[in-house]
């Protein structure tokens, strides 16, 4: 009995230190990644903008390297604000989701909200502006989500760049192979 006691009592004081320890996590989760692309901005823009090409280069696409039992559906037309695709998995998984561009520059790039049930709502960016020399495009990608006070939520947020960001320079790395057409 006493070391069930014991037990239960190290068991609530891990519990509230882990509780005020992701007190000092943020509640909002950032990741970012940029490079440059030697393309013009109107030729990136145009990759980053039509969301049917995102599998082609955005690795958190579900149609990213052909993975299949996924359905994709597009707005017509598939860029511009307001255009959106929704996927659902046709292998009965309940997985699904749906992202939406809210904004649309050609001279400054996108954003979109992304929406998945299994986690957070993301806002995500595309900022483009032509490199220093004027022959290339700048690119800054960025992904936020307010992951709230649980502490499950804030480590997740916490460790998203280490998680998530490898996979975020493989997309930037594709969509600069296809624009400058290697």
């Amino acid at each position: 009995m006493r070391f069930l006691k014991m037990f239960l009592a190290a068991v609530a004081v891990l519990g509230v230190l882990v509780f005020l320890l992701s007190l000092a996590f943020p509640s909002t989760a950032r990741m970012e990644r940029s490079g440059s692309i030697n393309a013009p901005l109107d030729k990136v823009y145009a990759q980053v903008s039509d969301l049917q090409t995102w599998p082609q280069w955005n690795p958190w696409n579900p149609g990213y390297n052909g993975r299949s039992n996924i359905l994709l559906q597009y707005s017509e037309p598939s860029n511009g604000v307001g255009a959106w695709y929704t996927w659902s998995n046709t292998a009965g998984s309940t997985a699904s989701g749906r992202v939406e561009v809210v904004t649309a520059d050609p001279a400054k790039g996108l954003a979109f909200n992304m929406t998945d049930p299994s986690m957070k709502p993301v806002k995500g960016y595309i900022e483009l502006k032509p490199t220093t020399d004027g022959k290339g495009t700048a690119i800054l990608w960025r992904l936020e989500a307010k992951v709230g006070l649980a502490p499950w939520w804030k480590l997740r947020g916490f460790l998203m760049d280490r998680l998530y960001g490898p996979s975020m320079e493989e997309g930037l790395n594709r969509l600069r192979d296809i624009c400058e057409g290697r």
